[in-house]
């Protein structure tokens, strides 16, 4: 049995949630592989609509295996919190497991985004103030607190000192803030372990053994390619590796038989950064209105416009997409005339791929293709063929213009608002 990704094609918030829930139902394990609590998925089924940051979204069926894999940073109190949520809806979490190696979101990792964000002024990056940047660079510099320390008393008792000891200098030299009790975050420390310890295991080699059971595993990304680290929008990303799937979570990329992009039929950003296609006029509002785009963890207001192909292109080729899942298609119904963004230009130079500087993408203007609306509802729809004759071509030619096939469009919240065009897996 396959090996499938579910990737974010544009910025976030592109819908993965969904169509993690549908796929799920066919999966044996769920993986949830990257990024931490900034990110959120919606979900709706019989079962209510649920607002999910870490746990993957196939939990709502209770013979699929989900895992936190060990590329996610865990804030403890708020995967307690979920946790206890969805207890309350009578959701059997027995199949719910975290990486051993996950790395934890410290109480000092909150403090210090929130304070370096405000430090960048008007250069403020737009983080969603969760740890997750100052988390990641613990990380990389061989100084996190990872699960398996949380079940570990001795080896908190060892390595939190001096790790709070530094982060207090920053706190009170360079922020001149309060500083942190190593008493209290210890404690809450032993709290978390002692709560979790029943869901730590070894992911990786409980990924092996259903690879070796021949079983169909489903990852799970979260936000979206060009808030990724190496190849998104620098410096206006998240702090993670978005596209990547990592060898080290057991899942050699030899394994993967296919990865899915999910774009929304338009463009959404929260945060700063360059946004070529973002609408500031009434389409833009409208956009915003009827989809309630705001963000799933900060409630923000999303940036709004239409669909930019050449972010669409690059994430293509970026991830090696195998298919595309187009979401929040019936958005687009009342609309009479949409756009296409096929290109972007500054004075008499035109990109067909986002620049690398951030400066000049700031300066790009976008070459839009206009194409004729259907202006009826498309929630009903069952089949490609029965769309309005308008709304398959526009779907074609994203398709064409992103190079990568339409597997999946979503034309309403619900698992059955759902035309499947081509079987997955």
């Amino acid at each position: 049995m396959p090996a499938i990704a579910i990737i974010g094609a544009q910025w976030g918030d592109e819908g993965k949630g969904k169509i993690v829930d549908m796929l799920a139902e066919k999966a044996n394990v769920v993986v949830r592989f990257s990024g931490g609590n900034n990110a959120g998925h919606t979900v709706v089924n019989s079962q209510g609509e649920f607002r999910m940051h870490l746990i993957p979204s196939g939990i709502f069926y209770s013979a699929v295996i989900c895992l936190i894999g060990s590329g996610v940073v865990i804030d403890p109190a708020s995967l307690l919190e979920e946790i206890d949520t969805l207890k309350q809806k009578n959701i059997d979490l027995r199949n719910m497991f975290i990486s051993d190696r996950a790395h934890v979101i410290m109480p000092y990792h909150i403090l210090l985004d929130g304070l370096e964000e405000k430090a960048r002024g008007k250069g403020a990056i737009g983080t969603t103030l969760k740890g997750i940047g100052p988390a990641f660079v613990d990380k990389t510099s061989r100084s996190g607190i990872r699960m398996c320390d949380l079940l570990n008393k001795e080896v908190l008792q060892k390595r939190l000192p001096p790790l709070v000891e530094q982060k207090n200098n920053l706190l009170t030299k360079l922020y001149d803030s309060t500083p942190l009790s190593f008493d209290d975050i210890f404690k809450n420390c032993c709290e978390w372990g002692e709560k979790l310890a029943p869901y730590v295991r070894e992911v990786d080699l409980l990924i092996k053994e259903a690879l070796d059971r021949r079983e169909f595993i489903l990852l799970e990304g979260a936000q979206g390619t060009m808030l990724d680290l190496d190849i998104g929008t620098y410096p206006f990303v998240t702090s993670a590796a978005v596209g990547g799937v990592s060898p080290t979570m057991g899942l050699p990329q030899t394994k993967m038989d296919g990865i899915i992009g999910i774009f929304k039929a338009y463009t959404t950003r929260v945060g700063g950064g360059p946004m070529p296609t973002e609408l500031k006029d009434e389409n833009g509002d409208l956009i915003r209105d009827r989809a309630h785009e705001y963000g799933t963890t900060t409630g923000r207001p999303r940036r709004c416009g239409w669909f930019d192909a050449v972010v669409g292109r690059y994430s293509t080729l970026a991830n090696g997409f195998t298919g595309a899942a187009i979401t929040r298609f019936d958005i687009l119904d009342v609309f009479s005339s949409i756009k296409i963004c096929t290109a972007y230009k500054v004075g008499e130079r035109v990109y067909s791929r986002p620049p690398a500087d951030f400066s000049i993408l700031e300066e790009c203007e976008p070459i839009y293709e206009e194409l004729s609306g259907w202006e009826c509802s498309t929630n009903d729809i069952r089949r490609f063929q029965d769309l309005p004759s308008a709304a398959q071509t526009y779907l074609k030619r994203i398709e064409e213009l992103i190079e990568c096939p339409i597997s999946i469009i979503s034309v309403g919240p619900s698992r059955e608002q759902t035309i499947m065009v081509r079987p997955i897996p």
